[in-house]
């Protein structure tokens, strides 16, 4: 049983993970599945497929991710949230994750449907909290699990303190990592590192990292952030919104530069979320040097500002 935990304790040097979505149809699952192969040979720490917003994705995430148990080399995690769910369908799911030889879950309280930040209205034989269903993995067997961190605090927190004391909840009730959702700087992760460490909570906390390639992946990371980007950063993008190639050459840099800040201040291991494209995700690999050069399929160069 191979376990997201177990790679990361024993890598001696940084590496990374890879997160893809459920494919919609059927040509969206090729394009998935040529994406999982071309970077199964980098050896990413693990890979892992969302739950779908609302739990609308879940057939689509058993399906794959159990494909990815049992026909590649990766170590697949699976996405979990108690959206929708009564306690004895969680336990069937989690259930079936076991049979199929997934034993990573990352367990999320997860977002109403419809509305992200709309009323939260529990199943009334589900949880209620992301802690609850870490502690309901962890009865089930000998799972690795990990959680959400939110570097600017989750939207329905109050304040900081308040946010940084669920995530260390989280932790304690039996979370082996965290990942933290997309940020601008990295001052912006290395304070919720700080601030989990002064709790006294020495847990292992992974960067979300989103390759800016478009004007879609930076919308998308403004959205998933809950923040404002900062002005150094729409300058440097904003001016190149109708070049392509221009945008995707100076969104790189940006984040090559922030994973480059990241291993420096000691951070092991990089999660990249891929949009289920492969080619930005080994660019950046690549670059940061992240696997061996006899791991690394050719890739074209990128020219640096």
């Amino acid at each position: 049983m191979r376990k997201v935990a177990d790679r990361l304790t024993r890598e001696h040097r940084p590496t990374f993970s890879v997160e893809f979505f459920p494919p919609r149809d059927a040509a969206d699952e090729q394009i998935l599945w040529r994406s999982i192969r071309e970077l199964e040979p980098l050896d990413p720490a693990y890979m892992s497929i969302t739950y779908g917003a609302g739990g609308s994705s879940r057939e689509g995430t058993i399906r794959n991710i159990a494909r990815v148990a049992s026909d590649t080399t990766l170590v697949p995690m699976a996405h979990l949230t108690a959206v929708g769910h009564s306690v004895s369908e969680l336990r069937t799911v989690i259930g079936h994750f076991a049979s199929v030889g997934v034993r990573n879950i990352l367990a999320l309280r997860g977002d109403p449907p419809g509305d992200p930040l709309g009323p939260w209205s529990p199943h009334p034989e589900g949880l209620n909290y992301a802690e609850e269903l870490v502690r309901l993995v962890r009865e089930l067997g000998d799972f690795c699990v990990g959680v959400a961190a939110f570097p600017y605090g989750h939207p329905r927190s109050a304040e900081l303190d308040t946010d940084t004391a669920h995530l260390v909840r989280k932790l304690r009730a039996g979370a082996d990592f965290a990942i933290a959702q997309l940020f601008f700087e990295a001052d912006d992760f290395l304070r919720l590192r700080d601030r989990i460490s002064a709790a006294g909570c020495d847990s292992l906390l992974i960067p979300g990292i989103m390759p800016l390639t478009t004007m879609r992946t930076l919308r998308k990371t403004i959205e998933l952030s809950g923040a404002n980007p900062p002005q150094w950063l729409l300058d440097r993008l904003e001016p190149l919104s109708d070049d392509p190639k221009a945008f995707r050459a100076e969104g790189l840099d940006i984040v090559t530069e922030l994973c480059e800040r990241l291993l420096a201040e000691g951070v092991p291991e990089l999660h990249f979320y891929t949009f289920n494209r492969a080619k930005a995700t080994r660019e950046l690999v690549s670059r940061l040097g992240l696997r061996p050069p006899a791991l690394l399929p050719a890739v074209e160069p990128l020219a640096r500002a």
